[in-house]
């Protein structure tokens, strides 16, 4: 089983800011930032395509499969853009947290099955 420590460190790992992909994409955004009309095109894709994706994450959260999972990526293409959705995204992922470390603790008290 994965604990929460060893998700930490990948998490953090995976965020470094000296990591190349990180580097190209702090380039990519110095020069979007320096023209308004890009800038506000950016800004509106990232709005609609943030959006689709989680309103298409909730429309299958009911069925089998990764409904909760698509709906996070949703607000984390929002979250780049968007304090709100980064601030949405936070707080899910503290509940998410504290949901599966209830769930752990009961499954850790259920008595074994055939014993």
């Amino acid at each position: 089983m994965v604990t929460r420590d060893e998700i930490d460190r990948e998490i953090a790992e995976g965020e470094r800011p000296d990591r190349p992909i990180m580097r190209m994409l702090r380039a990519i955004r110095r020069r979007i930032e320096r023209r308004p009309g890009l800038r506000r095109a950016y800004r509106v894709a990232v709005a609609v395509l943030g959006g689709m994706i989680a309103t298409v994450g909730l429309l299958l959260v009911p069925l089998p499969g990764p409904g909760w999972l698509i709906v996070f990526l949703g607000l984390a293409i929002l979250g780049t853009e968007f304090a709100w959705a980064k601030r949405v995204a936070a707080f899910a992922k503290r509940q998410l947290a504290r949901f599966w470390a209830w769930w752990q603790a009961r499954r850790a008290a259920r008595p074994v099955a055939g014993a």
